[in-house]
């Protein structure tokens, strides 16, 4: 049962986070300078962690049950491992909160389905990330698109590989279990960005390996220490829209060397779309060449190159503006569903080797209003 006061409020909305590890700092560090929000607590499951966070941002600390019922939060973001999403929200939503999530929505169809129906009659709202797609980055090249410098889009290739997050991560365990992997960790990214350019998904086929049974933990106290893999490490994938477009992926922690590249192929030209896992970066295009230029080598143009103006939690701000003036957020709990069921679909496919059918769709993903900015003062 919900412990708000059910009452109308107005100006910044209050903000809980739960989830005080690594990517804590890239929201709470961008939210407290976004006027429309107001961080009010942190919490986590070792309450040391939330008060070394709350210090660093100057807001109050506590455990997630803190969070969920203090009276000044609106909106809790869940940025708890990916095998906790389901359950934090759903507490989040249980206490009269809208929710926003990190990716993935949760790690299972029927718990993302139980999340939305819980919050469709409880009145509130989710949203989910990637909120990449509202950097000037990918703004600018949907805008590209949209205005038909490619021409009619008709597929898109794909690729993100590099040796894994247990270089970097002191805890990179849930990484490599059910739910993660680089299917289910960085495809969010780049299937989301697929979903803005082409709409919903209608069928998709994937194969994949484990390159290493094991891994070892290469940063922090915790540095040598040794796992295993539960997930697929390496993962290809091949899918359709339901506009008839095609896109071939290639998600990876099995690369000695990182790349990286997002390419929307049109009957005019091929555009190379920015990292998804960033908010900025450079926007180019090539055009559609004649049968005697097949072996000159490829001449890209830059049509854009865009600074990372903003980043994590954009979508969090666009969110509290929604909860205010009503709407409904680009980085939605409809969208987060549709991509959860793409990647939990793939990960069918690698295991019987079939195509499955897409079940769930959305409407097109607007773009935003030219000069949109987190950072401005709107409540």
């Amino acid at each position: 049962m919900s412990n708000k006061v059910p009452a109308t409020r107005t100006g910044p909305v209050g903000i809980g986070v739960i989830g005080a590890g690594m990517i804590s700092d890239a929201y709470v560090g961008n939210l407290v300078k976004c006027p429309d929000v107001r961080v009010v607590v942190i919490g986590d499951i070792d309450p040391d962690r939330a008060r070394v966070k709350a210090e660093q941002y100057g807001t109050e600390w506590g455990t997630p049950d803190d969070v969920l019922g203090h009276r000044d939060v609106e909106l809790v973001i869940n940025i708890t491992i990916p095998q906790s999403h389901a359950e934090v929200s759903l507490a989040a939503i249980g206490s009269g909160n809208h929710v926003w999530t990190e990716k993935p929505l949760t790690t299972k169809r029927e718990t993302a389905r139980a999340l939305l129906y819980a919050a469709e009659h409880a009145g509130l709202m989710v949203g989910v990330a990637p909120d990449t797609g509202y950097g000037p980055g990918l703004q600018t090249a949907r805008r590209v698109i949209a205005r038909g410098d490619i021409g009619t889009p008709l597929s898109a290739q794909t690729a993100m590989q590099y040796a894994g997050p247990d270089l970097f991560h002191p805890n990179p365990e849930f990484l490599f279990a059910a739910g993660a992997g680089p299917l289910f960790d960085i495809g969010p990214y780049y299937l989301t960005t697929l979903v803005h350019i082409f709409g919903s998904f209608s069928h998709v086929a994937a194969v994949g390996s484990i390159g290493h049974k094991t891994r070892t933990i290469a940063t922090g106290p915790r540095a040598g220490t040794e796992f295993p893999v539960s997930v697929p490490t390496h993962v290809s994938a091949i899918a359709q829209f339901a506009s008839g477009a095609v896109s071939q992926s290639l998600i990876s922690f099995d690369s000695p060397n990182r790349r990286i590249a997002f390419e929307v192929i049109g009957t005019e030209a091929t555009l190379s779309v920015p990292d998804p896992n960033i908010f900025g970066g450079t926007v180019r295009i090539t055009p559609k060449v004649g049968l005697d230029q097949f072996d000159v080598p490829t001449v890209w143009t830059d049509i854009a190159e865009e600074e990372e103006r903003f980043g994590r939690g954009a979508g969090v701000v666009d969110m509290a503006r929604c909860i205010r003036n009503g709407g409904t957020p680009i980085a939605s709990g409809a969208v987060g569903f549709h991509v959860l069921d793409v990647m939990a679909s793939m990960a069918e496919s690698i295991q019987t080797h079939e195509s499955v059918a897409i079940t769930s769709s959305v409407p097109p993903v607007p773009m935003l209003p030219e000069g949109w900015n987190p950072y401005e003062s709107t409540l």
